[in-house]
């Protein structure tokens, strides 16, 4: 029986998203939906190209009277998440996307839909079989592995593209147009473990930070959720200035890209001092349910007392004022807004996951900025609370920003086509989350780029969904946009 998907306009388009909805491509297992590609691109006489991390790149000829515009590159990525609800079998290494329509959406039988960035993969591939669009020369790459840390943007060759423009169409957002994005590096520090034994006179309890919302680093950094481990260092820090108390361990965070939920502490006091711990916890209880009751309300700080192990040891005394005082001034949160783009986190830091380890305490941090200098500069500002704290200092290259530019000649064209087609102009936004522009740019200086989409909700999830009406909507702004380009 035909599937419902193939019937939807434009057919083309639909056509393609359903045949790569049935082959496996979770990523890092791109093999055959590359090679479907390729047979797309054989069949329809076209060369291509394909660099060492296995990125293709078509050529596409420019129609009659176009030869002399611009190469146009268009970009997505092949790869999708691979998620599923508990309940649904499905085995993402060799069966196939069920697609469902409810309403005016496509969305799958309790898996991941793809849409992200199947939509965009799709699109590419009409474009590449269309025999109806006016278009000069153009350059359609399909990146591999976006997913799990942009790798084939990364390890793009720089000689594989010509084309000096490029719509990515990663954007899930009917109506936006993108001209920003953040770079981003980790920098993890180390400070080795130094312990003493636990004291005889002395209790062992835990104090837990917990009941927080967490969320993007990105995308929800500029909200102002709680960060328990901020949280949890300012309410040790403040113990420690009014009574003994001996760091055990401490953990809490779990990803660089998510603030963190929970943290708990353990640690040793005198006996006498543990009810003045917990009345102090208390205290702070109150203290961040008023501070955070418009965004994390359900914020708590709680300390048990009760069976907990006193044959472990503690932090010596130089080495938890060494952590505690690097916790406690590390930045977390925004620290700059654009200029460009009103509203937009420009600069950012999250404090993301401190873990005690048999050997070592490490701490993680994660750093995003829309401009280079500023990625640098955060970087360095991170680095040098761990400098003061004496300890070993790991950072990452990570990858660069795409720094808004708002007088961007294919931006004004792209405010022009949508208004002569829908009658408004689009909205210009940028992310302070990562996309492959941003490495892509700094690959090919002077690239212009957008990033454009249909409307995706809960992309990542098996509740992922994408919207008919607003598909047809891209499909006829992208060839427009491709039609008036000079």
């Amino acid at each position: 029986m035909k599937n419902p998907v193939l019937s939807l306009d434009p057919q083309l388009m639909w056509e393609h998203f359903y045949q790569i909805s049935q082959i496996p491509r979770c990523s890092k297992d791109e093999d055959r939906v590359r090679q479907y590609v390729l047979d797309v691109a054989e069949r329809n006489g076209l060369s291509y190209e394909m660099d060492d991390v296995k990125n293709v790149v078509i050529r596409k000829p420019a129609t009659p009277g176009r030869e002399n515009a611009p190469i146009v590159v268009l970009q997505s990525h092949v790869d999708m998440v691979c998620e599923k609800n508990k309940d649904t079998v499905h085995d993402f290494s060799k069966d196939p996307i069920r697609l469902l329509i409810e309403g005016d959406w496509v969305t799958a039988d309790g898996t991941t839909l793809g849409s992200d960035n199947g939509i965009g993969v799709a699109a590419s591939l009409a474009v590449l079989e269309s025999k109806n669009i006016e278009h000069g020369p153009l350059e359609l790459l399909f990146t591999m592995d976006e997913e799990t840390g942009l790798t084939g943007a990364t390890h793009l060759s720089n000689k594989l593209l010509e084309g000096r423009v490029l719509l990515n169409m990663d954007s899930e957002e009917d109506g936006a147009v993108y001209i920003g994005c953040a770079g981003g590096r980790d920098t993890e520090f180390f400070l080795p473990l130094e312990t003493n034994a636990v004291p005889a006179d002395y209790s062992v309890v835990r104090v837990r930070i917990g009941g927080l919302q967490g969320g993007h680093s990105g995308l929800q950094i500029g909200v102002g959720l709680g960060n328990a481990v901020k949280l949890i260092s300012r309410l040790l820090w403040n113990a420690a200035d009014k009574m003994d108390i001996r760091l055990m361990h401490i953990d809490g965070g779990s990803k660089h890209n998510a603030i963190p939920r929970e943290c708990d502490a353990v640690l040793a006091l005198p006996t006498g001092d543990v009810a003045a711990l917990e009345a102090l916890a208390k205290e702070y209880d109150a203290i961040y349910k008023n501070e955070l009751q418009l965004v994390d309300a359900d914020v708590f700080v709680r300390v048990d007392s009760d069976g907990f192990d006193k044959s472990g040891e503690t932090l010596t005394p130089n080495l938890q004022s060494r952590l505690l005082n690097m916790l406690f001034a590390m930045p977390h949160g925004v620290l700059a807004m654009s200029h460009a783009v009103e509203g937009l986190v420009e600069t950012s830091t999250n404090l993301a996951v401190i873990k005690t380890h048999a050997d070592k305490i490490s701490v993680l941090t994660s750093q995003r900025s829309s401009v280079n200098s500023g990625l640098d500069t955060v970087a360095q500002m991170v680095a040098s609370v761990g400098k003061l704290a004496e300890s070993d200092i790991h950072p990452t290259n990570g990858y660069p920003a795409w720094q808004p530019n708002p007088e961007s000649s294919l931006l004004k064209l792209a405010t022009e086509v949508h208004k002569d087609l829908f009658d408004e102009a689009p909205e210009v936004k940028a992310i302070h989350a990562g996309l492959e522009c941003g490495i892509i740019g700094d690959k090919f200086p002077g690239m212009d780029m957008i990033s454009f989409g249909p409307t995706i909700l809960g992309a990542h999830s098996p509740d992922e969904k994408v919207n008919v009406p607003t598909v047809e909507k891209f499909w006829r702004y992208l060839v427009a946009i491709l039609e008036k380009v000079n």
